[in-house]
């Protein structure tokens, strides 16, 4: 009878201890992390994106200034730069290691800026503001002075992660311009202020002028266009 009790005694008790474990480890829980808000990431922090050709040097160390910052999609990279130095974004690791995207017809590289080359300090500055629009590896350079910019150092790459996904103004970009074309930056980087997404973002804090940020996109597809509009000009006139 005694063992009974005993027994029926220690099954009480451990019921009661479940009972008060349950609410204290369900307050307990770490809750799940909600999604990081979209940002933007001035490269380089105040050096900037800049070549001195003089020196065949870039104002900053681009690669360290990437290992101490986190990406996901929807983000925005401001280069503060100027006309003599561009911007490539592609996803092509031999575009990347070549420096030279002129023979890469992908959908996924981008062109920013002039890259005139040229010994313009930060005072001849403009802002290009480029949106993380592919999950994964991004590969960044300057293509100017025939890709030396960027076997000087002006080159990095970065990972992006998910996050919050691509804002809506960003889920759908549109197809590249003509190639070697100055055309306006993927949309999204109008900058609307006081929208929800990357763009809200892009336009607060930064002074970014989204007309300044002129884009080019390489495609196989811009040829063709451009041959299509010179034989159209041609019959034009042969007409006349």
């Amino acid at each position: 009878m005694a063992l009974l009790v005993r027994a029926v005694t220690a099954a009480v008790a451990v019921a009661v201890m479940a009972m008060l474990a349950s609410p204290a480890a369900a307050q307990g829980a770490p809750s799940a992390s909600p999604a990081p808000a979209y940002k933007n990431h001035t490269v380089g922090g105040a050096d900037g994106w800049f070549f001195n050709a003089t020196s065949n040097t870039t104002s900053g160390n681009y690669s360290s200034w990437a290992a101490t910052e986190t990406f996901y999609l929807g983000d925005y990279l401001i280069f503060n730069t100027n006309d003599n130095s561009s911007v490539v974004a592609t996803s092509n690791s031999t575009t990347y290691s070549l420096c030279d995207p002129s023979e890469d017809d992908g959908l996924e590289t981008y062109i920013y800026g002039g890259g005139g080359g040229g010994e313009g300090g930060p005072e001849e500055g403009e802002v290009m503001a480029v949106p993380l629009i592919y999950e994964g590896t991004y590969y960044l350079f300057s293509e100017a002075n025939g890709g030396a910019q960027c076997q000087q150092g002006m080159r990095f790459e970065i990972k992006v992660a998910y996050g919050r996904g691509l804002p809506p103004d960003l889920a759908h970009p549109p197809p590249p311009a003509k190639e070697r074309v100055l055309a306006p930056p993927p949309a999204g980087s109008a900058f609307s202020k006081g929208s929800d997404g990357a763009g809200a973002g892009a336009g607060a804090g930064d002074g970014t002028d989204a007309e300044n940020a002129g884009c080019r996109a390489v495609g196989a597809g811009g040829r063709f266009l451009a041959a299509a509009a010179a034989v159209i000009s041609a019959l034009f006139f042969v007409t006349l």
